[in-house]
């Protein structure tokens, strides 16, 4: 209980519910992204005759991404929505109560549902939104630097982290969270 008398807490509900859009957004944003620039190769001036063994074995050829302006790897539409989520999880760790799908569990959902059972301490949530910002950032950097790969790494990662807490409850930055905790690295234990 707080100093006021209300509980301390969020409904487990809420975060549930922003993973499910925000693994929905992270699915997109992995697709567009196998299929854009971050797994494109090139074959070169001319694409008809490839000028060595490597080009003319399946497969063959160099990444494109490389070759690409950093302009043209920002362009792609994968990069987009990826940058997107990214905001997203930097939104929901400096102000989590003001987090848009927070916010619309809270006056949408949250009053067609019953009372929660129990409420749950916010700060592995806001930790797991912490891990959720740093996957994506890294695969956004290192797609920008020219990686391929790196950006549909991130974003399936970060889908599959998501994916598993909306559909069983599996927060997988809250149980890095805990076990750092039990650590002593972040926050202090709960005393019994």
């Amino acid at each position: 209980m707080s100093d006021l008398g209300r509980p301390t807490g969020i409904d487990p509900r809420g975060p549930r519910f922003a993973a499910s859009i925000t693994a929905l957004l992270l699915l997109i944003a992995t697709l567009f992204a196998l299929v854009g620039n971050a797994t494109a190769r090139g074959y070169g001036w001319f694409a008809y005759q490839p000028l060595d063994a490597e080009m003319s074995a399946p497969g063959g050829g160099t990444w494109l991404l490389p070759a690409l302006s950093v302009g043209q790897r920002a362009a792609d539409l994968g990069f987009a929505l990826l940058l997107v989520s990214a905001l997203l999880f930097l939104w929901g760790v400096l102000s989590p109560r003001t987090a848009p799908w927070g916010v619309l569990f809270r006056r949408l959902v949250q009053p067609r549902l019953g009372a929660p059972t129990a409420l749950e301490d916010p700060r592995p949530p806001r930790f797991a939104q912490g891990v959720g910002l740093l996957v994506t950032t890294i695969g956004l950097v290192l797609h920008l630097a020219g990686v391929p790969w790196a950006l549909p790494i991130a974003a399936a990662l970060a889908f599959v982290a998501a994916f598993l807490n909306a559909v069983s409850g599996l927060c997988l930055g809250c149980q890095l969270y805990l076990l750092l905790q039990r650590i002593g690295i972040v926050g202090r234990a709960a005393t019994a």
